[in-house]
């Protein structure tokens, strides 16, 4: 099932992290995802205790920043685990700042489902 990025980010996210704030400051960091592609952008994931929020744009003090193509993020919400690694590895999916905290924004995206 493909996944409409825009309004991924735009709507779900927000509204999920609004609904949930509590559990999303548990992931307590910063997040920017930069997305390529016709059906990409860039957005700022908050989830510190001075957050939580999602919005359109791109922040300098992000703790961990996730570059991916448009087509790659389809392929990586169909199974995270799997082609998170996958795509990683193969050089698709790069991740600047701390890696580790990558794994962390599964949590918020569990809440917008």
């Amino acid at each position: 099932m493909a996944v409409d990025i825009k309004k991924l980010f735009n709507d779900e996210l927000p509204a999920a992290i609004a609904k949930n704030p509590d559990k999303a400051k548990e992931v307590g960091h910063v997040f920017q995802m930069n997305i390529t592609g016709d059906n990409g952008g860039e957005w700022t994931i908050d989830t510190s205790a001075t957050g939580p929020s999602c919005k359109a744009g791109k922040v300098d003090n992000a703790e961990c920043a996730i570059t991916i193509s448009d087509a790659d993020f389809e392929k990586l919400s169909e199974n995270p685990q799997a082609n998170g690694m996958q795509l990683f590895f193969a050089g698709k999916l790069k991740v600047q700042g701390n890696q580790m905290l990558a794994m962390k924004l599964q949590k918020l995206f569990d809440l917008a489902k």
